[in-house]
């Protein structure tokens, strides 16, 4: 990493479930990395999708890092107490004439996709969008997020030639990484039950708490393509990156919320010490 002025860290979890040792990993990896440069570690509570955080995780959250010795700034920044700063970056791409609305359900997607031999995806194994929707006649970003069962989508062809050439990323131990965030197609951005995606609002995020290194898992590495793309649209700084290997389990697969994986809390149960979790982790 360069060795930037004022560096600040950031851990940021979603409180849709209890941590677990990938999540123990990533935070104690921010916290090292911060204290050895005299850095800055801000805590994030990724609660934007409301309909499945839940105060007993986000307490829970509190309640692991600090077991394990960590401290960080606060206030916390909880993104469900910002949904103006993420309607303003929407608005400010629906001026440029980037994002559009459509009604396609994913299930339509996937059918059509599924039909379709050497249909096309993206990083992560989802069908690219058909563009279906993406020449009907333009409405308003903030008509369309009151509307349910509508998304806002980035128009990618036109987003990708505004920015131009020249977009990368400096990637710890790797230099300078060329974006490509054309592999993703045109991703949704936004809709009402979800005001903002995951990636603009952590583009956000990241610019308005000053973070200039964003260190996390390397299944987000691909995902940085896209976030470079957006800040470049929204002239927004891009910090260093470093993407980290991940935890997994007996059976060599990645640990994760959605698989019951065995919480921080679990093993504190079962006399597991931070100690022990360091050395679990590598660290």
């Amino acid at each position: 990493m360069t060795s930037k002025e004022h560096r600040v860290f950031r851990f940021a979890p979603s409180p849709n479930g209890y941590l677990h040792l990938g999540h123990a990993y990533s935070a104690l990896l921010n916290f090292d990395l911060a204290r050895q440069c005299g850095g800055r570690l801000l805590l994030r509570i990724e609660d934007i999708d409301t309909g499945r955080a839940r105060a007993e995780f986000e307490a829970a959250i509190y309640e692991d890092l600090a077991w394990l010795g960590l401290d960080w700034e606060r206030p916390v920044r909880r993104q469900s107490e910002h949904f103006g700063d993420y309607a303003r970056a929407l608005e400010r791409l629906d001026a440029m004439g980037l994002i559009y609305a459509c009604d396609c359900k994913r299930s339509d997607i996937a059918r059509l996709a599924a039909g379709t031999p050497g249909w096309p995806r993206d990083p992560d194994g989802s069908p690219l969008y058909p563009g279906t929707c993406r020449d009907k006649p333009r409405r308003a970003a903030r008509e369309v997020l009151t509307q349910r069962g509508v998304a806002l989508r980035l128009d990618m062809r036109k987003a990708a030639a505004l920015a131009g050439q020249g977009l990368s990323w400096r990637e710890f131990d790797a230099g300078d990484i060329v974006a490509d965030p054309a592999e993703w197609g045109d991703v949704v951005l936004a809709r009402k039950d979800t005001p903002a995606s995951y990636h603009i609002a952590v583009v956000i995020d990241d610019a308005l708490q000053g973070v200039t290194d964003v260190v996390r898992g390397k299944d987000l590495l691909e995902a940085t393509s896209l976030h470079r793309l957006l800040q470049r649209l929204l002239d927004l700084p891009a910090p260093d990156y470093r993407h980290h290997g991940l935890v997994l389990d007996e059976n060599g697969e990645k640990l994760a919320k959605s698989v019951a994986s065995t919480a921080l809390r679990a093993l504190r149960a079962e006399g597991w010490t931070p100690a022990d979790v360091r050395r679990r982790v590598g660290l």
